[in-house]
């Protein structure tokens, strides 16, 4: 019996039209490059790439190639011979030989080395691999290459092997990233919060509220769908009531007492942050309190807005977001901020 492939969900045009592109080249026996920002699956759309071909009941074997360096990269994929080197004390079959039949998926594989990438190309072109020690053996291996940068300014570049690249992009399946495909995050934040709401072995989930579902689609996602499972999982786990979940945790760190960016060594000096734009009106002046003369005062109301300002432009404005950071009550936000005259502008959605 076939083995079924990774579940994936999604329904929008743009997801939808990648999956198509994944069923249209998998049955082929040639190699596919997999390109897309980190956290969009591409390790699952190279298991659907193998479950999908004739290869299905053959090994899937998976390498993250920056996690090696140079010489224990070589001698992980192909193997080496008893030895070969110091503390090679039996001979070792690479992780090529392991998918012999099967599919090598090769993750990060813009970080292998020059000399690593010349052995894979002989592999992929001729389906030969030589072990570290001088054996050499003959492979049947589909490879499926992963990656988030952009391999032919690479290669123009004269850091990826142009000869390599030619061989692995038979066919390329770009995946978008989680902004191009908006209508898909209420289903997969669904999905999320189910499975995590299992973990905890909670009786139920009782749902996002409307306000927690326009929160999460006007996020940017720069870490696509992993980023989105563990914003979701945080904020449930934290949610202590049976009530419609309606805080979202999207940034762990954010917090009004985290630490300022350490100094750069080179200067000595903090890093300047970035201007923010559309920047609410500044505070009021302060009234005259008779018996004082506002020094203290002063210093502590200024030092309140200033936090109160900053939470602001960390949250884009957003007031309900804002007072949750600030571990305020919306009201209680929004009376600090008339009495700072730091009421903002509405914010304009990305």
């Amino acid at each position: 019996m076939q083995a079924a492939p990774p579940s994936l969900l999604g329904e929008s045009p743009a997801f939808l039209a990648s999956l198509s592109h994944v069923s249209r080249v998998a049955p082929l026996e040639r190699p596919v490059l997999v390109i897309g920002e980190r956290g969009t699956g591409k390790e699952l759309i190279a298991a659907r790439l193998h479950y999908l071909s004739q290869r299905w009941d053959r090994p899937f074997v998976k390498v993250n190639c920056a996690a090696l360096p140079e010489s224990l990269l070589d001698s992980e994929l192909f193997g080496h011979e008893a030895g070969a080197f110091t503390g090679a004390t039996r001979r070792q079959i690479g992780r090529i030989e392991q998918a012999d039949g099967g599919t090598l998926f090769l993750d990060e594989i813009a970080t292998a080395s020059p000399a690593v990438q010349e052995k894979l190309l002989r592999a992929v072109e001729y389906g030969e691999i030589e072990r570290v020690g001088g054996r050499t053996a003959t492979v049947d291996v589909r490879v499926v290459g992963a990656t988030n940068a952009d391999l032919p300014a690479l290669a123009a570049a004269g850091r990826f092997r142009a000869d390599l690249l030619d061989r692995l992009a038979f066919d390329v399946v770009t995946l978008p990233p989680l902004r191009a495909r908006p209508d898909d995050i209420p289903p997969l934040a669904e999905h999320f919060a189910l499975g995590m709401v299992r973990e905890l072995q909670r009786p139920l989930f009782p749902g996002f509220t409307a306000a927690a579902l326009d929160r999460l689609r006007a996020h940017d996602w720069p870490g696509n769908v992993r980023e989105l499972r563990n914003a979701v999982e945080r904020s449930v786990a934290a949610a202590e009531t049976d009530e419609p979940l309606d805080r979202i945790i999207l940034d762990p760190f954010d917090s009004p007492w985290r630490p300022a960016a350490a100094p750069t060594a080179r200067t000595g000096h903090t890093p300047a942050q970035p201007p923010v734009p559309d920047k609410p009106p500044p505070a009021m002046p302060l009234p005259a309190m008779p018996g004082f003369d506002g020094g203290i005062l002063d210093q502590v109301r200024a030092f309140e807005a200033a936090k109160l300002r900053e939470a602001l432009e960390q949250n884009r404005f957003n007031q309900r977001q804002t007072a949750e950071a600030l571990g305020l009550g919306y009201h209680q936000l929004r009376g600090m901020l008339k009495k700072h005259g730091l009421i903002p502008p509405t914010p304009l959605r990305p």
